[in-house]
């Protein structure tokens, strides 16, 4: 056994988060994607069942009120905020990633007033984030500025409405300064929307202490709530009686069951709302967050910064010099939870990786990602996974 592997068992035996990992399904794949989609919580699969056969099956149309399902939204909404640093009431469940982001970017820039015609996006986002960004400028007639984060605070000025930004990257894991960009977007007089997609679950966010203004996220990747579990959006509660979503539905009216054809906007985080929830995808999420009962977010930040401290050093002792190339910012201030590692073949890699037991993902041209889930990754994990990432390489 080699001293990487011997410290490996010890770090895992000294682990305080390792039996979380017990509720988690699992077999003897390393699975280093859960930045794309987290693992089963265990007790998951029971829970659907239940909804499935005795509150759909039996209860039918009564589970909307004894089941709870039409509080859903926001009582799962109320679980999450504890892990970006939100107190209840700003966050709802529901729709994508895709929805959200366009109904808080166009609810910021309709705060911002008819003054400020102009939305920075992060140049680097993921591409629906930019799409969404365009759409909402021309539907808004606001002019669209691609900008590096790094950059913002001097992009800003009064023609500023809103800056929609990512909290890591996804291709290389950065971790943006939120406090400082927030602030700097709040010195400007415009609004601050965050994507928290790659954060959320991985390391404190604090939305409320550094008083962002809308925030949104997905539920499938450090959350584990499974493939297309619904996102999430955050108004600060400041903010919730001047929030214009663009998407009124029946579910954010005051009076839903009113049936009046007049608007009238829910108070609070409910005005988020739209149309009826996805109740199995979304009850699915509220039982896969159980496994978070009594973890500290900070733990969680820790050993994922050991981890990934742990696998760029197991790195550098087995793959051959100037195979890979790590795109991810070594500071731990400037990394989320994942390893980028440029690689000529990549793609190529990464099928191989995959067939000898090691789960990662590619991202094109020449990326291989590695996310690191500090519940159910140990180091033991991390250690065979740079050996095997080694032997492919070689």
């Amino acid at each position: 056994m080699s001293e990487l592997a011997m410290r490996a068992e010890k770090l895992d035996a000294a682990d305080e988060l390792r039996g979380k990992r017990d509720g988690f399904v699992l077999d003897e794949v390393v699975y280093l994607d859960g930045n794309s989609l987290g693992a089963l919580p265990a007790v998951v699969s029971g829970r659907v069942e239940d909804v499935v056969r005795r509150q759909w099956g039996e209860l039918r149309i009564r589970s909307w009120e004894e089941s709870g399902w039409w509080t859903a939204p926001e009582r799962i909404g109320d679980r999450i905020a504890p892990l970006v640093g939100a107190a209840p009431g700003q966050i709802v469940v529901g729709d994508s990633t895709s929805v959200n982001v366009f109904k808080a970017l166009v609810g910021a820039v309709r705060m911002a007033g008819e003054g400020r015609d102009e939305i920075l996006v992060d140049a680097t986002t993921f591409p629906t984030d930019g799409y969404i960004a365009e759409s909402a400028a021309r539907m808004t007639g606001r002019t669209l500025r691609p900008v590096a984060p790094a950059d913002v605070p001097g992009a800003l000025g009064g023609r500023t409405a809103a800056v929609l930004l990512n909290h890591v990257d996804y291709r290389t894991g950065r971790l943006h300064d939120l406090p400082a960009l927030t602030a700097a977007v709040h010195a400007a007089g415009a609004y601050a929307v965050w994507d928290l997609c790659h954060s959320a679950g991985a390391l404190p966010v604090g939305l409320d202490e550094h008083g962002v203004d809308l925030a949104v996220g997905c539920t499938y990747k450090y959350l584990n709530g499974g493939p297309g579990s619904p996102a999430y959006l955050y108004v600060r509660r400041e903010l919730q009686d001047r929030f214009d979503s663009p998407l009124p539905g029946w579910n954010s009216h005051a009076e839903p069951f009113g049936m009046r054809g007049g608007y009238e906007p829910a108070p609070g985080a409910l005005r988020g709302r739209v149309g009826t929830p996805d109740i199995l995808s979304m009850l699915a999420l509220e039982a896969a967050l159980e496994v978070w009962d009594g973890v500290p977010v900070e733990a969680v930040r820790a050993k994922s910064l050991a981890l990934t401290d742990f696998f760029l050093e197991c790195v550098a002792a087995y793959v051959p010099e100037g195979r890979v190339e790590c795109l991810t910012p070594a500071p731990h201030a400037e990394r989320g939870s994942q390893i980028a590692l440029r690689c000529d073949d990549a793609g190529d890699v990464m099928k191989r990786l995959v067939e000898a037991g090691v789960v990662g993902d590619f991202r094109a041209p020449d990326v291989l990602r590695f996310g690191f889930t500090p519940l159910y990754v140990g180091f033991a994990d991390v250690e065979r996974a740079a050996r095997v990432l080694a032997r492919t390489l070689g």
